[in-house]
């Protein structure tokens, strides 16, 4: 559904040149949910808005449903849906209007547009608010009416930038359901994100991006079998340096890092690690703040990738 190569963008600046995109190969495969997780500043949106044609690649190509992004952007807009992160609806009109008036722009007669909006607002749950202003919506019936916007043209490929961005955590859980019953109804979702637990959550497939550039990319499993065994989060009381020089030489030591007074161990087994991690900093007189045991997780991902935590770097 998509593919990309080398795609880039840059912005001039008074400072000169920024490059926003630094060369990225992408493919997202049709009928999948693809996430494309990163922290804020990281590319995310800048890639979204030009495989949507809302910004011209400085360079690179690729193909969006079949058309080439650059000589066939008429053809990409007819086939695609966007839901961008600031929405798409006006205040004073009701939802129904609103779904309608996209129906038509797509060349929909008035009773098919009419027939679809209604299909719509029954799936999306919107039946209580549909005639009201979208000014007197929550922000939950704001997103799920910009979804239905995005769809109402039945596009093959759906765009959401940061869909749940805002939103409590009910209303988010709701939003996870509509994306995949979208996936399940032959959608293919494109969905960026900054938050962890979404992309692990809706994604059959993710792309890490940081810095412009692709750090890794796989099925949430595949990414997180990068990180084998156990990780041992040590906290510490200002002395994160003196317990990452004691333990990253130890044996059953693959991995360490340290950040904000936290060490990460990567370990074959955690519960047979911690006893000795415990005994080596008894030994060594440094008292033990804290200590935990998890499985690795995308955020350990994009830290062995690029050295930082991404829940720090959102």
């Amino acid at each position: 559904m998509i593919e990309t190569h080398d795609l880039r963008k840059t912005f001039k600046s008074r400072r000169g040149p920024v490059e926003a995109v630094a060369g990225v190969d992408l493919d997202v495969k049709k009928g999948e949910i693809f996430g494309f997780l990163g922290p804020n500043g990281a590319g995310k949106t800048t890639t979204l808005r030009m495989l949507s044609t809302l910004l011209p690649p400085t360079s690179g190509e690729a193909t969006v449903a079949g058309f080439d992004l650059r000589r066939e952007p008429a053809k990409v807009r007819y086939v695609i849906g966007y839901v961008s992160q600031e929405g798409s609806s006006a205040p004073e009109v009701p939802g129904r209007v609103e779904l309608v008036m996209q129906g038509r722009l797509y060349g929909m007669s008035k009773q098919r547009a009419v027939a679809r909006a209604a299909e719509l607002i029954e799936s999306l749950e919107l039946a209580d608010c549909a005639d009201r202003p979208t000014k007197t919506y929550s922000g939950g019936q704001k997103r799920r009416l910009d979804i239905g916007i995005g769809l109402m043209h039945l596009p093959q490929l759906l765009f959401l930038d940061e869909p749940t961005t805002g939103l409590d955590p009910q209303s988010r859980a709701r939003m996870w359901d509509e994306v995949r019953r979208l996936r399940d109804t032959g959608t293919t979702v494109f969905l960026t994100t900054h938050y962890l637990e979404e992309a692990d959550a809706l994604s059959d497939r993710i792309g890490i991006i940081d810095h412009g550039k692709i750090v890794a990319l796989g099925t949430p499993d595949e990414l997180k079998r990068q990180v084998a065994g156990d990780v041992v989060i040590v906290g510490t009381d200002n002395a994160s340096d003196r317990v990452l020089q004691l333990l990253k030489g130890q044996s059953f030591v693959r991995e360490a890092t340290s950040a904000d007074d936290l060490v990460r161990l990567y370990v074959d087994r955690g519960e047979t690690a911690m006893p000795q991690i415990i005994r080596a900093l008894d030994a060594a007189g440094i008292p033990l703040a804290s200590l935990s045991l998890t499985r690795p997780s995308l955020d350990d991902v994009f830290l062995r990738q690029t050295g930082r935590s991404l829940r720090e770097a959102a």
